[in-house]
Protein backbone atom coordinates (compact mmCIF):
# COMPACT_ATOMS: atom_id res chain seq x y z
CA UNK A 1 0.00 0.00 0.00
CA UNK A 2 1.44 3.35 -1.05
CA UNK A 3 1.27 6.06 1.60
CA UNK A 4 1.90 9.78 1.24
CA UNK A 5 2.99 11.73 4.32
CA UNK A 6 3.52 15.41 4.86
CA UNK A 7 7.01 14.70 6.19
CA UNK A 8 8.23 12.90 3.06
CA UNK A 9 10.59 14.95 0.91
CA UNK A 10 9.08 16.28 -2.28
CA UNK A 11 11.22 14.02 -4.43
CA UNK A 12 10.03 10.97 -2.50
CA UNK A 13 6.39 12.02 -2.88
CA UNK A 14 6.96 12.41 -6.61
CA UNK A 15 8.51 8.96 -6.81
CA UNK A 16 5.57 7.43 -4.95
CA UNK A 17 3.13 9.22 -7.24
CA UNK A 18 4.88 7.94 -10.36
CA UNK A 19 4.99 4.42 -8.94
CA UNK A 20 1.24 4.53 -8.32
CA UNK A 21 0.61 5.98 -11.76
CA UNK A 22 2.40 3.20 -13.59
CA UNK A 23 1.53 0.27 -11.29
CA UNK A 24 -1.89 -0.42 -12.81
CA UNK A 25 -0.77 -0.63 -16.45
CA UNK A 26 2.02 -2.97 -15.36
CA UNK A 27 -0.57 -5.17 -13.63
CA UNK A 28 -2.58 -5.41 -16.85
CA UNK A 29 0.53 -6.18 -18.89
CA UNK A 30 1.64 -8.94 -16.52
CA UNK A 31 -1.77 -10.55 -16.17
CA UNK A 32 -2.17 -13.53 -16.17
CA UNK A 33 1.43 -14.63 -15.70
CA UNK A 34 1.40 -14.90 -11.92
CA UNK A 35 -1.03 -17.74 -11.23
CA UNK A 36 -4.26 -19.48 -12.18
CA UNK A 37 -7.41 -17.49 -12.86
CA UNK A 38 -10.47 -18.49 -10.80
CA UNK A 39 -13.99 -18.02 -12.14
CA UNK A 40 -16.41 -18.36 -9.23
CA UNK A 41 -19.87 -19.39 -10.46
CA UNK A 42 -22.82 -18.47 -8.28
CA UNK A 43 -24.88 -21.49 -9.29
CA UNK A 44 -24.61 -25.31 -9.38
CA UNK A 45 -22.97 -27.41 -12.10
CA UNK A 46 -25.07 -27.69 -15.28
CA UNK A 47 -26.87 -24.39 -14.59
CA UNK A 48 -26.88 -21.97 -17.52
CA UNK A 49 -24.32 -19.74 -15.79
CA UNK A 50 -22.09 -22.75 -15.18
CA UNK A 51 -22.38 -23.91 -18.79
CA UNK A 52 -21.30 -20.50 -20.08
CA UNK A 53 -18.40 -20.28 -17.62
CA UNK A 54 -17.22 -23.72 -18.73
CA UNK A 55 -17.40 -22.71 -22.38
CA UNK A 56 -15.33 -19.60 -21.67
CA UNK A 57 -12.82 -21.18 -19.27
CA UNK A 58 -11.04 -23.55 -21.68
CA UNK A 59 -10.86 -20.86 -24.35
CA UNK A 60 -9.20 -18.46 -21.91
CA UNK A 61 -6.79 -21.17 -20.85
CA UNK A 62 -5.92 -21.87 -24.47
CA UNK A 63 -5.24 -18.26 -25.48
CA UNK A 64 -3.66 -17.07 -22.24
CA UNK A 65 -1.50 -20.15 -21.60
CA UNK A 66 -2.57 -20.05 -17.96
CA UNK A 67 -4.75 -22.36 -15.89
CA UNK A 68 -8.37 -21.30 -15.53
CA UNK A 69 -10.32 -22.89 -12.71
CA UNK A 70 -14.12 -22.77 -12.74
CA UNK A 71 -15.44 -23.32 -9.24
CA UNK A 72 -19.08 -23.50 -8.19
CA UNK A 73 -20.22 -21.62 -5.12
CA UNK A 74 -24.00 -22.04 -5.17
CA UNK A 75 -26.24 -20.65 -2.48
CA UNK A 76 -28.75 -17.86 -1.86
CA UNK A 77 -29.31 -17.38 -5.61
CA UNK A 78 -25.73 -16.34 -6.25
CA UNK A 79 -25.21 -14.25 -3.11
CA UNK A 80 -22.58 -16.53 -1.57
CA UNK A 81 -20.38 -16.38 -4.65
CA UNK A 82 -20.76 -12.60 -4.84
CA UNK A 83 -19.76 -12.23 -1.20
CA UNK A 84 -16.69 -14.42 -1.77
CA UNK A 85 -15.47 -12.54 -4.84
CA UNK A 86 -16.23 -9.18 -3.23
CA UNK A 87 -13.50 -9.97 -0.68
CA UNK A 88 -10.96 -11.11 -3.28
CA UNK A 89 -7.95 -9.08 -4.40
CA UNK A 90 -8.69 -6.66 -7.23
CA UNK A 91 -5.99 -8.14 -9.46
CA UNK A 92 -7.93 -9.98 -12.17
CA UNK A 93 -7.26 -13.46 -10.81
CA UNK A 94 -10.71 -13.93 -9.23
CA UNK A 95 -13.81 -13.26 -11.31
CA UNK A 96 -17.50 -13.70 -10.58
CA UNK A 97 -19.76 -15.39 -13.13
CA UNK A 98 -23.37 -14.85 -12.17
CA UNK A 99 -26.81 -14.20 -13.58
CA UNK A 100 -29.43 -11.47 -13.60
CA UNK A 101 -30.06 -12.51 -9.98
CA UNK A 102 -27.10 -10.24 -9.23
CA UNK A 103 -29.31 -7.23 -10.06
CA UNK A 104 -32.41 -8.64 -8.35
CA UNK A 105 -31.09 -9.97 -5.04
CA UNK A 106 -30.22 -6.73 -3.19
CA UNK A 107 -33.92 -5.82 -3.22
CA UNK A 108 -35.14 -9.39 -2.77
CA UNK A 109 -33.03 -10.33 0.27
CA UNK A 110 -32.90 -8.45 3.56
CA UNK A 111 -29.11 -8.69 3.30
CA UNK A 112 -27.67 -9.90 0.01
CA UNK A 113 -24.21 -8.95 1.28
CA UNK A 114 -23.17 -6.70 -1.59
CA UNK A 115 -24.07 -3.55 -3.48
CA UNK A 116 -24.41 -4.36 -7.20
CA UNK A 117 -23.28 -0.91 -8.32
CA UNK A 118 -20.30 -0.27 -6.01
CA UNK A 119 -18.79 -3.57 -4.84
CA UNK A 120 -17.86 -4.86 -8.31
CA UNK A 121 -16.68 -3.70 -11.70
CA UNK A 122 -18.82 -5.02 -14.57
CA UNK A 123 -16.43 -6.79 -16.97
CA UNK A 124 -18.63 -8.10 -19.75
CA UNK A 125 -22.26 -8.96 -20.39
CA UNK A 126 -22.17 -12.58 -21.51
CA UNK A 127 -25.02 -14.44 -23.26
CA UNK A 128 -28.64 -13.78 -22.42
CA UNK A 129 -31.91 -15.49 -23.11
CA UNK A 130 -35.54 -14.45 -22.99
CA UNK A 131 -37.77 -16.01 -20.43
CA UNK A 132 -40.35 -18.23 -22.07
CA UNK A 133 -43.93 -18.89 -21.04
CA UNK A 134 -45.11 -22.40 -21.83
CA UNK A 135 -48.14 -24.57 -21.17
CA UNK A 136 -48.85 -28.27 -21.02
CA UNK A 137 -50.50 -29.43 -24.30
CA UNK A 138 -53.71 -30.14 -22.36
CA UNK A 139 -54.17 -26.40 -21.73
CA UNK A 140 -56.47 -25.04 -24.46
CA UNK A 141 -54.82 -21.58 -24.65
CA UNK A 142 -52.76 -21.12 -27.81
CA UNK A 143 -51.50 -17.61 -27.04
CA UNK A 144 -51.11 -15.17 -24.18
CA UNK A 145 -54.48 -13.48 -24.70
CA UNK A 146 -56.25 -16.83 -24.48
CA UNK A 147 -54.21 -17.76 -21.41
CA UNK A 148 -55.21 -14.52 -19.67
CA UNK A 149 -58.87 -15.18 -20.53
CA UNK A 150 -58.58 -18.73 -19.19
CA UNK A 151 -57.01 -17.48 -15.94
CA UNK A 152 -59.97 -15.18 -15.39
CA UNK A 153 -62.31 -18.17 -15.36
CA UNK A 154 -60.22 -20.97 -13.89
CA UNK A 155 -57.86 -21.42 -10.96
CA UNK A 156 -54.42 -21.93 -12.51
CA UNK A 157 -50.86 -22.27 -11.24
CA UNK A 158 -47.50 -21.70 -12.83
CA UNK A 159 -44.06 -23.17 -12.24
CA UNK A 160 -41.06 -20.84 -12.24
CA UNK A 161 -37.34 -21.23 -11.68
CA UNK A 162 -37.67 -19.98 -8.10
CA UNK A 163 -38.82 -17.12 -5.88
CA UNK A 164 -37.46 -13.79 -7.02
CA UNK A 165 -36.04 -15.08 -10.28
CA UNK A 166 -36.86 -13.08 -13.39
CA UNK A 167 -38.98 -16.04 -14.53
CA UNK A 168 -41.11 -15.48 -11.42
CA UNK A 169 -41.15 -11.70 -11.68
CA UNK A 170 -41.98 -11.68 -15.40
CA UNK A 171 -45.23 -13.57 -14.78
CA UNK A 172 -46.00 -11.35 -11.81
CA UNK A 173 -45.64 -8.30 -14.06
CA UNK A 174 -48.06 -9.87 -16.56
CA UNK A 175 -50.50 -10.76 -13.77
CA UNK A 176 -50.54 -7.19 -12.49
CA UNK A 177 -50.97 -5.75 -15.99
CA UNK A 178 -53.76 -8.20 -16.87
CA UNK A 179 -55.53 -8.15 -13.50
CA UNK A 180 -55.39 -11.92 -13.07
CA UNK A 181 -54.36 -14.25 -10.27
CA UNK A 182 -52.28 -17.36 -11.00
CA UNK A 183 -50.70 -19.27 -8.11
CA UNK A 184 -46.91 -19.38 -8.11
CA UNK A 185 -45.15 -22.71 -7.51
CA UNK A 186 -41.34 -22.31 -7.35
CA UNK A 187 -39.04 -25.03 -8.69
CA UNK A 188 -35.48 -25.24 -9.94
CA UNK A 189 -35.12 -24.32 -13.66
CA UNK A 190 -35.01 -27.89 -15.02
CA UNK A 191 -37.65 -29.10 -12.57
CA UNK A 192 -40.00 -26.27 -13.58
CA UNK A 193 -39.94 -27.42 -17.19
CA UNK A 194 -40.40 -31.02 -16.08
CA UNK A 195 -43.43 -30.04 -14.02
CA UNK A 196 -45.12 -28.54 -17.09
CA UNK A 197 -44.20 -31.55 -19.27
CA UNK A 198 -45.72 -33.89 -16.68
CA UNK A 199 -48.80 -31.71 -16.18
CA UNK A 200 -48.09 -31.06 -12.50
CA UNK A 201 -48.23 -27.35 -13.34
CA UNK A 202 -50.28 -26.21 -16.34
CA UNK A 203 -48.10 -23.15 -16.99
CA UNK A 204 -44.35 -22.65 -16.88
CA UNK A 205 -42.08 -19.63 -16.87
CA UNK A 206 -38.39 -20.45 -17.33
CA UNK A 207 -35.35 -19.34 -19.24
CA UNK A 208 -34.97 -20.78 -22.73
CA UNK A 209 -32.17 -23.39 -22.32
CA UNK A 210 -34.11 -26.01 -20.34
CA UNK A 211 -37.28 -25.50 -22.39
CA UNK A 212 -36.26 -25.30 -26.06
CA UNK A 213 -35.87 -29.02 -26.74
CA UNK A 214 -39.22 -29.80 -25.08
CA UNK A 215 -40.97 -27.11 -27.16
CA UNK A 216 -39.47 -28.43 -30.39
CA UNK A 217 -40.48 -31.99 -29.46
CA UNK A 218 -44.07 -30.89 -28.78
CA UNK A 219 -44.00 -31.90 -25.13
CA UNK A 220 -44.94 -28.35 -24.10
CA UNK A 221 -46.38 -25.41 -26.06
CA UNK A 222 -44.65 -22.04 -26.13
CA UNK A 223 -47.00 -19.11 -25.54
CA UNK A 224 -44.65 -16.12 -25.44
CA UNK A 225 -41.11 -14.90 -24.92
CA UNK A 226 -40.43 -11.92 -22.67
CA UNK A 227 -37.73 -10.22 -24.78
CA UNK A 228 -38.32 -7.15 -26.91
CA UNK A 229 -37.68 -9.19 -30.08
CA UNK A 230 -38.45 -12.79 -30.93
CA UNK A 231 -35.81 -15.39 -30.16
CA UNK A 232 -33.87 -16.90 -33.07
CA UNK A 233 -34.12 -20.25 -31.26
CA UNK A 234 -37.94 -20.21 -31.57
CA UNK A 235 -38.74 -17.55 -34.18
CA UNK A 236 -42.43 -18.51 -34.45
CA UNK A 237 -43.11 -17.71 -30.80
CA UNK A 238 -44.40 -14.13 -30.37
CA UNK A 239 -43.22 -11.75 -27.69
CA UNK A 240 -45.30 -10.60 -24.74
CA UNK A 241 -45.26 -7.11 -26.29
CA UNK A 242 -46.84 -8.41 -29.50
CA UNK A 243 -49.77 -9.83 -27.53
CA UNK A 244 -51.29 -6.75 -25.96
CA UNK A 245 -48.69 -5.77 -23.38
CA UNK A 246 -45.86 -3.26 -23.57
CA UNK A 247 -42.49 -2.50 -22.01
CA UNK A 248 -41.31 -6.09 -21.72
CA UNK A 249 -37.66 -6.87 -22.29
CA UNK A 250 -37.06 -9.33 -19.48
CA UNK A 251 -33.93 -11.38 -19.97
CA UNK A 252 -32.07 -14.00 -18.02
CA UNK A 253 -28.53 -12.78 -18.58
CA UNK A 254 -25.10 -13.87 -17.46
CA UNK A 255 -22.28 -11.50 -16.60
CA UNK A 256 -18.66 -11.52 -15.50
CA UNK A 257 -17.59 -9.18 -12.70
CA UNK A 258 -14.33 -8.26 -10.96
CA UNK A 259 -13.94 -6.91 -7.41
CA UNK A 260 -14.21 -3.14 -6.98
CA UNK A 261 -10.87 -1.45 -7.43
CA UNK A 262 -9.72 -3.62 -10.32
CA UNK A 263 -7.87 -1.26 -12.68
CA UNK A 264 -9.90 -0.34 -15.74
CA UNK A 265 -7.16 -1.26 -18.21
CA UNK A 266 -7.07 -4.73 -16.67
CA UNK A 267 -10.87 -4.94 -16.85
CA UNK A 268 -10.65 -4.01 -20.52
CA UNK A 269 -8.06 -6.72 -21.11
CA UNK A 270 -10.25 -9.36 -19.47
CA UNK A 271 -13.24 -8.09 -21.45
CA UNK A 272 -11.32 -8.57 -24.68
CA UNK A 273 -10.24 -12.09 -23.76
CA UNK A 274 -13.73 -13.23 -22.71
CA UNK A 275 -15.15 -11.61 -25.85
CA UNK A 276 -12.66 -13.58 -27.95
CA UNK A 277 -13.74 -16.80 -26.20
CA UNK A 278 -17.44 -16.13 -26.73
CA UNK A 279 -16.83 -15.28 -30.40
CA UNK A 280 -15.30 -18.68 -31.20
CA UNK A 281 -17.49 -20.46 -33.81
CA UNK A 282 -17.87 -23.62 -31.74
CA UNK A 283 -18.91 -21.57 -28.70
CA UNK A 284 -21.42 -19.59 -30.77
CA UNK A 285 -22.88 -22.84 -32.09
CA UNK A 286 -23.33 -24.23 -28.61
CA UNK A 287 -24.92 -21.01 -27.35
CA UNK A 288 -27.40 -21.04 -30.25
CA UNK A 289 -28.38 -24.63 -29.42
CA UNK A 290 -29.20 -23.50 -25.88
CA UNK A 291 -31.25 -20.52 -27.04
CA UNK A 292 -28.62 -18.07 -25.79
CA UNK A 293 -27.74 -14.87 -27.65
CA UNK A 294 -24.65 -12.69 -27.35
CA UNK A 295 -23.09 -9.63 -28.95
CA UNK A 296 -19.82 -7.95 -28.06
CA UNK A 297 -19.96 -5.17 -25.47
CA UNK A 298 -17.58 -3.05 -23.42
CA UNK A 299 -17.30 -2.82 -19.67
CA UNK A 300 -18.88 0.63 -19.84
CA UNK A 301 -21.81 -0.60 -21.91
CA UNK A 302 -22.39 -3.42 -19.44
CA UNK A 303 -22.27 -0.95 -16.54
CA UNK A 304 -24.93 1.23 -18.19
CA UNK A 305 -27.12 -1.81 -18.88
CA UNK A 306 -26.69 -2.99 -15.30
CA UNK A 307 -27.89 0.31 -13.84
CA UNK A 308 -31.12 -0.02 -15.81
CA UNK A 309 -31.57 -3.64 -14.72
CA UNK A 310 -31.17 -2.77 -11.04
CA UNK A 311 -33.85 -0.07 -11.35
CA UNK A 312 -36.25 -2.34 -13.26
CA UNK A 313 -35.96 -5.37 -11.00
CA UNK A 314 -36.01 -3.33 -7.79
CA UNK A 315 -39.41 -2.00 -8.87
CA UNK A 316 -40.62 -5.46 -9.91
CA UNK A 317 -39.68 -6.94 -6.54
CA UNK A 318 -41.37 -4.10 -4.69
CA UNK A 319 -44.55 -4.25 -6.79
CA UNK A 320 -44.84 -8.03 -6.47
CA UNK A 321 -44.05 -8.14 -2.77
CA UNK A 322 -41.57 -10.98 -3.36
CA UNK A 323 -39.17 -11.84 -0.54
CA UNK A 324 -36.56 -14.57 -0.34
CA UNK A 325 -35.89 -14.50 3.40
Amino acid sequence: MLAFTAEAPAVHRLALFLAALFAFPALAQDWPKARAIHIVVGFPPASTTDLVARLVGPKLQETLAQSVVVENKPGASGNLAAQQVKRAAADGYTLLATSVAYAVNPSLYANAGYDPLTDFVPVILAPSTPNIITVNPSVPAKNLRELVALAKNEKLSYASSGIGTTTHLSIERIKMAAGIDITHVPYSPAAAVGAVVAGHAPIGSTSMPPAVSHVKAGRIRAIAVTSAQRSPALPDVPTVNEQGFSGFDDLTWIGFFAPAGTPQDLVNRINAEVSRALSAPEVQEKLAQLGLEWKANTSGEFAAFLRGEVVKWTKAVKDSGARAD
